[in-house]
């Protein structure tokens, strides 16, 4: 049993938020254990300015806390699972994906209620290619500006005279868990912008040894993972990273893992929707056939033309946010 438990962790508030909710899991699962949080800058930090393709490569956010744990400065990281790549750093796993917040994404306006309420032509922030494809989907009209930041900054844009914002579109959960949820004006159901694969779900990365798995272990959701499993096999599958304007949502209800997949061309001009289920148990020996639900739908999309929607982002994979 381990006495010492160091969780590594990014230095903006949604992050040390989420160090210390999984700090209070570690602890409720193991009482005798005590947490120290250690913060990192990761190379996503050191530029909070450029645009994420222009960074460039995987890991942007994740590899400074990989690097900590490889090193054995660190005994567990937490990341936004949908910062995570799909494929698993070497000699490192997911440990434990805790029960997932609201993965819905939100309209944060000046004044009005809805997206629809907006005047024609406004200019409305969003970091993601996703949500920017889905935004010109459902209003052609509009101007979307690529913005950067955490989650109080990008907010704050709205205040900002040289942006000359009128609305941003954000997850619901880092909102929630920041207790900012009274600026969210209007939550989009799947049907209008389905959200990216992960959100809303916490990653607790450890080292690949059975002890650390084992320990962390008992702070895993199941039901949660196999919906994730299966939306992160769907982005797997379509061989692109989270900066892709990909979404994809799965729950698991009565015995049956249901997933909605999208694929829309960044100009929103083009979408291509699918859905799949499979029957299985809630619990980790069916994450194979949550994976292969993603991949078989995953295949449906290309199938469909989904190859011609999709951008060459020659950059390598970023995150979404």
């Amino acid at each position: 049993m381990k006495t010492l438990v160091r969780i590594g962790t990014r230095r903006s508030k949604l992050s040390l938020w989420q160090a210390n909710y999984v700090a209070e899991l570690i602890t409720g699962h193991h009482p005798s254990a005590r947490v120290e949080i250690r913060e990192f800058t990761t190379r996503g930090d050191a530029n909070p300015t450029a645009p994420l393709p222009a960074i460039g490569g995987k890991g942007l956010f994740t590899e400074a806390l990989e690097a900590a744990l490889r090193n054995h400065e660190i005994d567990c990281a937490v990341h936004s699972l949908k910062d995570l790549p799909v494929e698993d750093a070497a000699g490192l796993a997911i440990g434990a994906i805790p029960q997932r917040a609201d993965q819905r994404d939100v309209l944060v306006s000046r004044g009005a209620s809805t997206l629809a309420d907006l005047p024609p032509g406004v200019r409305i922030g969003t970091g993601s290619l996703r949500r920017r494809a889905q935004l010109l989907a459902l209003r052609p009209d509009l101007t979307v500006v690529p913005i950067r930041g955490n989650i109080p900054t990008r907010v704050a844009l709205l205040d900002d005279a040289e942006r000359q914002l009128d609305a941003i579109v954000l997850a619901a959960a880092g909102l929630i868990r920041l207790g900012l949820d009274e600026v969210i004006r209007q939550t989009f159901k799947p049907a209008e912008m389905l959200s990216a694969a992960g959100q809303g779900a916490l990653a607790v990365q450890c080292r690949a040894d059975a002890d650390s798995r084992a320990f962390f272990a008992p702070l895993n959701d199941a039901a949660t993972e196999l919906a994730v499993a299966a939306e992160r096999a769907f982005l797997g599958g379509l061989e692109g990273g989270c900066s892709l304007p990909v979404g994809a949502y799965a729950s698991f209800e009565s015995g049956k893992l249901r997933l909605q997949g999208r694929v829309i061309a960044i100009d929103g001009s083009q979408q291509l929707d699918l859905r799949g289920e499979a029957a299985m148990s809630e619990n980790r020996e069916s994450l194979g056939a949550a994976r292969k639900l993603g991949a078989d739908l995953a295949a449906q999309a290309l199938e469909q033309g989904a190859g011609h929607l999709l951008p060459n982002l020659t950059n390598g994979s970023v995150r979404n946010e």
